[in-house]
């Protein structure tokens, strides 16, 4: 995937001029947030599973190394293979590796942003093999040529009109604007690509050490037909993933459905435990795990470690006002919305992904439903360190900060300079006092009024506060 991370601030602004974005934008804000507030508020415990969640993944990333080991020896013990993968491109070598093994030349594929990262598809058509998508959401996006920009729903970018153009146009059939009819189309291809397919490939939501057992969890059952179907089963996923035995992960579940979607349980949770055994009516003749680093290790000890806590559920974009705006493709690469300004700096570099952490408010909302209590606000503000520190920031910007740090150290400016500021915002809006053009605010008034300030300064008011309190 093309990264386009630099070039957030215009396709911000392209995107806040998309009808059909915001309209798809629009169902988003009225779906997975009021559907998780419900269901977190019929699991009187869930708090209390939030710090046993938070507690539980520090635990394994201290202790990372024996559990990775251990899934392995019990994966090998299963009758499975295990293979280490660095970097994005050894991932790609490897799976390429298995695929031509068995002579592979289709492959179907269950929903994988880990696939995504390493930009397994491209890899394999330019050597010859034919990756299928078949998630739904997937699905579309690739008839479209387009990537996801949401990590539960791919597709949310688009609307019913898109999906009706891309089936028409690549399966020749009448068109239709019926979900129902469209369902059962998408049915009817797939079941072919899935019978046909020589090697699944899926991603595991997480990888249980105690069994050597990865699972999947999905709402559509595509992930089982892709796992069980072909001769060959391979799940790409990240070493942070482990977790210590089965019960551990019945806690990330109960978290994660309610997290993501709103469900009490998603609707498929599937358990691979290596090939198919003597007596197994269905499953693999071989099963492939590849382990993906790409700069995770890295983040281990670092001031960035409590990211590797995350599990994908996409709570904090579903609740960030910059993410509603916008949309996932502004971010310009795998992972949107705030976990993506701290992930995607991590593994292309601050500075082709510095403009990603800037995209924040700061309004602390993604930490506050964050099943895993990860301080995502902190870590953005890291990379903002990072990157003024290494003089990446625009020179507006930098300029800016020097001009306020000017003034702050110096009481006898900034007060008075304050005042005035003050003073000519609240002329410049006038009766209604709101500000609907402002020097220096464009990507603010373009889209909104700025109100006014109101009141005192701050100073002022603390000032007076502080006189109040010792006349008391």
């Amino acid at each position: 995937m093309q990264i386009n991370t630099p070039f957030f601030k215009q396709r911000a602004h392209d995107a806040l001029a998309d009808a059909n974005l915001q309209k798809a934008l629009g169902n988003l804000k009225a779906g997975f947030p009021e559907k998780r507030a419900i269901a977190v508020s019929r699991m009187p415990e869930f708090e209390q599973l939030r710090d046993q969640g938070r507690d539980l993944k520090n635990h394994i990333l201290e202790h990372l190394d024996l559990y990775l080991e251990e899934f392995e020896r019990k994966v090998i013990e299963n009758g499975g293979h295990v293979h280490w993968a660095r970097t994005a491109d050894d991932a790609n070598r490897i799976i390429l590796d298995i695929c031509q093994q068995v002579d592979a030349k289709t492959v179907t594929k269950g929903k994988s942003m880990v696939t995504e990262e390493i930009g397994l598809n491209d890899f394999l058509e330019a050597n010859g093999v034919q990756p299928v998508e078949t998630d739904l959401g997937e699905y579309i996006l690739q008839l479209r040529h387009d990537h996801p920009s949401h990590i539960i729903a791919p597709a949310i970018h688009l609307n019913l009109e898109d999906v009706s153009e891309a089936f028409h146009a690549n399966h020749h059939r009448p068109k239709s604007s019926d979900p129902a009819v469209l369902m059962q189309e998408a049915r009817e291809v797939l079941r072919e690509k899935f019978v046909a397919a020589d090697v699944g490939i899926t991603g595991a939501n997480f990888c249980v050490a105690e069994t050597g057992s990865t699972i999947i969890v999905t709402n559509e059952g595509n992930g089982d037909l892709t796992q069980t179907l072909p001769k060959t089963h391979v799940v790409v996923t990240s070493i942070e993933k482990v977790v210590p035995t089965l019960e551990d992960m019945t806690l990330f579940l109960r978290l994660l459905a309610r997290s993501a979607t709103g469900q009490e349980f998603s609707v498929y949770n599937t358990l691979s435990s290596g090939p198919r055994r003597e007596g197994d009516q269905d499953g693999p003749e071989n099963f492939h795990v590849v382990l993906v680093d790409n700069g995770r290790s890295e983040m281990v000890g670092s001031e960035f470690q409590d990211m590797l806590r995350c599990i994908r559920c996409s709570a904090c974009m579903n609740h960030c006002p910059v993410y509603g705006a916008v949309g996932g493709h502004s971010y310009g690469w795998v992972y949107p919305g705030p976990m993506g300004s701290v992930l995607t700096p991590q593994m292309i570099g601050i500075e082709k992904g510095g403009m990603l952490p800037n995209a924040s408010t700061f309004c602390g909302k993604c930490e506050s439903v964050c099943p895993v209590r990860i301080p995502l606000p902190k870590l953005m503000r890291h990379w903002r360190e990072d990157e003024f520190e290494k003089h990446l920031q625009p020179k507006a910007a930098r300029y800016g900060l020097a001009g306020w740090a000017f003034l702050a150290k110096r009481p006898a400016l900034y007060k008075p300079y304050t005042r005035m500021a003050s003073w000519m915002m609240k002329a410049w809006a006038g009766k209604n006092g709101r500000i609907r053009t402002l020097p220096l605010a464009g990507g603010w008034t373009d889209w909104r009024d700025m109100p006014a300030p109101q009141g005192k300064t701050f100073m002022q008011a603390w000032k007076e506060q502080q006189k109040a309190g010792g006349q008391q």
